[in-house]
């Protein structure tokens, strides 16, 4: 009896020791090796590898000062705890990632409060102001959910709330979060970057001006150097000389991308040519072209205007490229509201906001990096475009009008009467119109065999007949998709995307800013917008006629299941050492 003592003893003693060094060896073998395991269906604890590289090259400390703390909503303290456990993924990798979370309501003096909050929206953060129901009491909390982050003395805002015109808070909730990652870690690549990409607007074709794109342009650049340029014919527009060797020059491009945003005068061949090459050399292109002129500016003072052909020479390079431009203009029941007077009451007119088909709402349906999780966007007076049958360019569909569609073709008479009269449904039938599309390849140039005489004799063109390397465009039918309103008392602009009217900020401005990070990123950074998290919510209609049953499931079941296992393990006992009584 005593050895088999002894020999559990020494196989117990064994045992732990042996449990120890496999213990000392995983921590030795983890100090030089680093791994970990996400167990989750779509890996969303899984960081890119775009975002991994970006991390373990910071070369000082990140710091990210977050306003989602105190006593906030079931659906903000979500957030927070998200945005918590991204940034601590961060610091898995680095240890230069430095956090703080902070309460912006936190001060009990409201003036301090106040001046807190103006502050934050100087910075750059957007509130968020919610009513909300506390044992039985209304009350107004203003949330700012979004981050300061800053890095050697510089700081940039990120919003972490992704707005969504129309859709269900806990889409919106849950299209935040995915896109938490890309954003977050954008802040950190535009802060380390020590020099910003270079983008263009395209002038001297009656663009936009300056003042009609001022917000894009500030919102470019905290990415990008911008500048606006007129071609003009000249080579050095959009190239500069550089030395390849001591007997050679090559012509690279100055810019990025460049931007030609609602053009109405037509672009001459060597313009066209010179923009040709551009592409041929790897530069990106956001084309913002309307097929069809046609202006409210004639309705403000007549009842009824035209819808004309808009031709400004870009049609064969675009449709050599991969688009057919259509003039027609797309009316859709899913459109934006404008004000109109519809009466009078007293002396004062009656202002009603009724919905003006050719302003179509366009809502993003794609899992594509440009549109994913994107809010509705506005348009004016846009045109329908097709696809055509290109060698080596992939062609992806970005925006599309919706179901409750149709197309006129221009000449279009454009009648205001026709906000005063119901729609006829059955004629909003030919379904969703393509708007935007993506181009990504090799493009071939559209000049191989008809160069401009006025540059034929040039030598110094160094003339490409295909892109020298993949590169992409953009193409939008519409150039309003750009433009920022103006205060319609004192003029001054306002946010892109922002409708005065209807008082509702739509999501022009960051369709254009992920094209924009798209079409110029080479980091492979903005592929993490793509990313879904699957949203498991409860049916809440089955909730509610079966709450009930659910109450007394919850609650009996666990004490039945206990009940139960403990009268099985009471007859077991019972059976195992009941002993029979014997008598002699």
């Amino acid at each position: 009896m005593t050895n088999t003592k002894k020999n559990i003893k020494r196989s117990n003693i064994i045992q732990l020791i042996f449990a120890m060094v496999i213990i000392l060896l995983i921590n030795i073998i983890s100090s030089f090796v680093f791994t970990r395991f996400d167990l989750t269906a779509e890996k969303r604890y899984s960081l890119s590898p775009a975002t991994k590289n970006l991390l373990r090259n910071l070369h000082d400390v990140v710091f990210f000062k977050v306003y989602l703390e105190g006593d906030l909503p079931p659906g903000f303290k979500r957030l927070s705890n998200e945005t918590r456990e991204m940034l601590d993924e961060f610091r898995a990798f680095t240890d230069k990632i430095q956090y703080e979370f902070v309460n912006p309501s936190g001060n009990p003096d409201l003036k301090v409060r106040t001046d807190t909050y103006r502050l934050l929206a100087e910075r750059g953060l957007q509130p968020t102001d919610l009513r909300v129901n506390k044992k039985g009491q209304s009350s107004q909390l203003i949330i700012f959910p979004g981050t300061m982050v800053s890095y050697k003395g510089r700081e940039v805002p990120v919003q972490l709330l992704m707005a969504q015109i129309g859709q269900d808070p806990d889409k919106v909730l849950n299209n935040s979060i995915q896109t938490l990652e890309y954003n977050l870690a954008r802040a950190i690549q535009e802060l380390i970057r020590p020099i910003k990409p270079r983008i263009a607007f395209i002038e001297g074709h009656g663009e936009l001006s300056k003042l009609e794109t001022v917000d894009i342009q500030n919102a470019l650049s905290d990415f990008y150097d911008v500048d606006r340029v007129t071609i003009n014919h000249k080579i050095n527009s959009l190239t500069i000389r550089l030395k390849a060797d001591s007997t050679h020059d090559k012509l690279v491009n100055k810019y990025d991308a460049i931007i030609i945003a609602k053009p109405t005068k037509a672009f001459d061949e060597k313009d066209k040519f010179l923009i040709d090459q551009f592409i041929m050399r790897g530069g990106k292109v956001l084309w913002l072209i309307d097929p069809v002129f046609a202006s409210m500016d004639s309705l403000q003072k007549y009842s009824a205007t035209m819808g004309i052909s808009n031709d400004v020479n870009l049609e064969d390079m675009l449709f050599n490229y991969g688009v057919r431009l259509n003039t027609n203009l797309v009316v859709d029941l899913n459109a934006l509201s404008i004000p109109v007077t519809t009466g009078k009451v007293g002396n004062q007119p009656q202002i009603d906001f009724l919905p003006w088909y050719f302003f179509p709402i366009l809502t993003p349906v794609l899992n594509h990096p440009i549109v994913n999780g994107l809010n509705a966007i506005k348009t004016e007076f846009i045109s329908s475009l097709d696809t055509v049958e290109t060698p080596n360019v992939k062609k992806t569909i970005l925006l599309t009008t919706s179901s409750y569609s149709r197309t006129l073709n221009a000449p279009v008479y454009i009648d205001l009467d026709i906000l005063r009269k119901q729609p006829e449904e059955r004629l909003f039938s030919q379904g969703p119109q393509a708007v935007a599309v993506l181009l990504e390849g090799t493009f071939k140039s559209g000049f191989q065999f008809r160069i401009p005489p006025e540059l034929a004799g040039n030598k110094d063109l160094g003339f490409l007949e295909s892109s020298a390397k993949p590169t992409k465009m953009v193409v939008v039918t519409d150039g309003d998709i750009i433009k920022n309103q103006f205060h319609y008392q004192q003029g001054y602009p306002l946010p892109l995307g922002y409708d005065q009217w209807t008082r509702q900020t739509f999501g022009n401005k960051d369709f254009i800013l992920n094209v924009v990070n798209y079409l110029c990123d080479d980091s492979g950074l903005i592929s993490v917008r793509s990313r879904e998290l699957k949203l498991r919510l409860l049916d809440r209609t089955l909730i509610s006629k079966q709450r009930l049953y659910w109450q007394l499931l919850n609650s009996l079941l666990p004490i039945l299941l206990i009940a139960g296992f403990g009268i099985t393990k009471y007859l077991l006992r019972k059976k195992k050492y009941e002993r029979p009584l014997i008598i002699d």
